[in-house]
């Protein structure tokens, strides 16, 4: 049984109760909103160590990271202490997106690391398997896709991309409808060249009913992919984007009826002004669906700085009703990033999310609260304990001491203890 076959049935789970008293809410509504769909709650019933996540409906904006190896750097470790940073900064969940070495090793060390939710993309493994043994990876057969999706599951992860939506019908799209970028999804990509070489369905198309068998014996959240997002911002809304959008749609009530978590990932690149429409056009298409987007970016001219953009982005869709953040980093479009590149992408991505949320859950909006009542008294260690990043909060504090109790931006000219001294003298504090 699954969580929303469950939920359906009118049983709140060990998992709902876990995660209703850690998100502050009523686990009868928060029971609802699975058995609708609207909500999806990650953990594969073999990874008994996780602490359940609940993302959708009702429920806080949370935030991914992605982490992994590449085919030219290959560090487990690093890789485990870069997952280690994103939690540490505020990351929900973990992606192992990796592509060089031993992945089934790689992959089972991550998740023994930590005990957040694990998410991954089993088609890398079956494409650098190919490529692992000199062969293209077009030469992927269906067993092969099959084989790396349910090893996987298998592994305990608890949501995985597949790319279900990148159809036949709309590759032969491609070759009509020109793009600036062209595709970015790399599953995507794997996906389309394979469908153009041989000719064929996708398979996770052609047989959805056997992935939502494979994913209802392990309970994993299937998060259907954006093969087609946009890599730009001129291809922002196509209608490569919108055709794959609305095949989405339909897979999510089909899994809904087997009684499968999904969720749907998002943009890409999109220019601001249309970050409320899409997310709009993306909720009523896939039913209220829990929506996952990277970013998104709202410029394409800052690289290095596309955290940045993309908290933009996350923060205006988050409000508009997305409900799931990946993270970007500052080496985003340029290299494989390090351990600070991943800091400052959860760091920015937490930010966004924090926005949104401290709009909807009295609990948050106190902590900001406190902190405005810190400030307006100059508490500097009330300050410290309420900033979520304490070790740059102490780092400018000693690069930038000042001998008043106001800080070194304005010593004795500050606003704040200049009215608070006068309203002292007049005693009115």
């Amino acid at each position: 049984m699954t969580q929303m076959d469950e939920a359906k049935r009118g049983i709140i789970t060990e998992e709902m109760k876990f995660i209703a008293e850690r998100e502050g809410i009523s686990a009868e509504k928060l029971r609802r909103n699975v058995a609708k769909g609207y909500t999806v709650i990650f953990r594969n019933i073999r990874h008994d160590w996780v602490k359940p996540v609940a993302v959708g409906a009702g429920v806080r904006v949370k935030i991914n990271a992605n982490i992994g190896t590449s085919r030219d750097i290959i560090n487990v470790e690093e890789e485990i202490e870069k997952a280690r940073i994103a939690i540490r900064y505020g990351a929900d969940t973990i992606m192992d997106l990796s592509t060089g070495g031993d992945l089934d090793e790689i992959r089972k060390k991550i998740m023994r690391a930590v005990d957040v939710p694990i998410g991954t993309v089993p088609i890398y493994q079956a494409a650098e398997e190919k490529l692992a043994k000199g062969k293209a990876i077009i030469e992927m057969t269906e067993d092969d896709m099959w084989k790396a999706v349910e090893k996987h599951f298998k592994d305990g992860v608890d949501y995985a991309t597949i790319h279900v939506g990148v159809t036949k019908k709309v590759v032969e799209k491609m070759k009509r409808v020109k793009r600036v970028v062209g595709m970015v999804s790399r599953g995507g990509t794997f996906l389309a060249a394979w469908i153009l070489h041989w000719e064929k369905e996708n398979p996770f198309y052609k047989d959805y009913d056997y992935l939502l068998e494979l994913a209802k014996e392990y309970d994993v959240v299937l998060s259907l992919g954006d093969g087609l997002r946009p890599g730009g911002l001129p291809d922002a809304g196509d209608e490569l984007q919108m055709s794959e959008l609305f095949t989405l749609g339909r897979l999510v009530r089909r899994a809904r009826e087997f009684g499968v978590q999904t969720m749907v990932e998002g943009p890409g690149h999109v220019p601001i002004d249309q970050i409320p429409m899409q997310i709009k056009i993306a909720k009523v298409a896939t039913d209220n669906a829990p929506f996952y987007v990277l970013g998104p970016l709202v410029t394409d001219i800052f690289p290095g700085y596309d955290h940045i953009a993309g908290a933009i982005g996350g923060a205006i869709a988050a409000l508009n009703g997305a409900d799931f953040l990946c993270y970007v980093t500052p080496a985003e479009h340029l290299g494989l990033p390090d351990k600070e590149h991943v800091r400052l992408g959860v760091i920015a991505s937490k930010i966004a999310a924090h926005a949104v949320n401290l709009t909807r859950f009295e609990s948050d909006y106190k902590k900001d609260y406190i902190m405005s009542l810190a400030r307006g008294s100059l508490n500097w260690v009330k300050q410290f304990e309420m900033a979520m990043d304490k070790e740059r909060f102490v780092e400018i504090r000693k690069e930038r001491p000042t001998s008043t109790e106001a800080c070194s931006m304005c010593g004795d000219l500050c606003a704040i203890k200049i009215i608070n001294d006068m309203l002292r003298r007049k005693g009115e504090v």
